[in-house]
């Protein structure tokens, strides 16, 4: 098959590299965000070059023009990894077989850019990933297919996305050729009754209140580990917090109740949340312990504030 490749940065250069490795079928362009001025080259750009890859950088598809240059390619499926730019009906179905984009959960469950952060957030105890055919909803139409993992009770988004999502998903992309190459490949109608969307996860969802119950705190730094990072304050400075613990004990929220080796202690509602790592307003990440004894901190002291 003649395959247009359209992604961003690692997953969308790795997706390509499979593909490309396989030789199955033949990667006749790809598609990518255009450049930002003062930041580096998409690494999907930079290795498509590299391998002598046609690449097309449109800011959008609103035009007629590019619409055309993508048919002009003739492809026969266009492998959406990591896409960012709204796309199209013109343009998904330019291609003879259309087009099929990547969504790292379990659709229709958390549709929207903060796939991975949202079921850690949530407690969820698993998550997974879709290939479904797009349409001008986001991410709403019907799925490929999809595969599920367990989300381990200590599970960040390093562990669920990176080493395990991740490396599944790379090497899923054969099979979703495979399955069009082969003729009539499966469609499931997503359950709208079951249908979940989260904004992006940005450093406002990310504030950590104390006075939740221990399980939410802890799952709200698991959940934004390593972006955007679970935040606290002490004497209006804001601190990252990034590796903790659950840990048992009574108190009163947002206390202090412990400053050890293993890091600081801090009280919430039922527990207690063992700080291993965190980032200082305008420092560098660092042992929680660390921290500890640079800004002086003691037992009874108060975080939040």
């Amino acid at each position: 098959m003649r395959l247009i490749v359209m992604g961003q940065q690692a997953f969308g250069k790795d997706v390509l590299e499979k593909l490309l490795d396989a030789g199955t079928d033949e990667v006749v362009a790809v598609y990518c965000e255009p450049d930002k001025e003062g930041k580096p080259q998409d690494p999907i750009k930079q290795f498509a070059l590299e391998k002598g890859l046609p690449v097309l950088q449109p800011a959008h598809f609103k035009d007629d023009s590019t619409v055309t240059a993508l048919a002009a390619f003739n492809a026969d499926l266009m492998v959406m990894a990591y896409v960012n730019v709204f796309v199209p009906e013109a343009a998904r179905s330019a291609p003879r077989m259309g087009s099929i984009c990547f969504h790292p959960s379990l659709l229709p469950l958390h549709r929207g850019p903060s796939a991975v952060n949202w079921p850690i957030i949530m407690g969820s105890n698993k998550s997974g990933y879709s290939w479904f055919y797009p349409t001008d909803g986001l991410d709403e139409g019907d799925i490929l297919l999809q595969w599920e993992c367990p989300i381990a009770a200590d599970d960040t988004v390093i562990e669920l996305y990176f080493k395990n999502i991740y490396p599944h998903a790379v090497a899923s992309a054969l099979t979703v050729c495979d399955l069009f190459r082969a003729g009539n490949p499966p469609r499931t109608t997503q359950d709208e009754s079951q249908a979940t969307y989260e904004r992006r996860c940005t450093v406002r969802h990310a504030k950590i209140d104390w006075f939740k119950p221990a399980g939410q705190v802890y799952n709200l730094i698991r959940g934004t580990n390593p972006a955007p990072g679970a935040w606290t304050s002490r004497n209006g400075e804001t601190v990252n917090i990034f590796d903790a613990k659950l840990v048992s004990g009574d108190g009163i929220s947002g206390r202090i109740m412990n400053v050890s080796d293993d890091g600081v202690t801090v009280q919430s509602v039922g527990g207690r949340i063992l700080v291993k790592r965190v980032k200082p307003q305008g420092g560098a990440k660092m042992p929680a312990a660390q921290w500890a004894q640079e800004a002086g901190l003691k037992v009874g002291d108060t975080l939040g504030e």
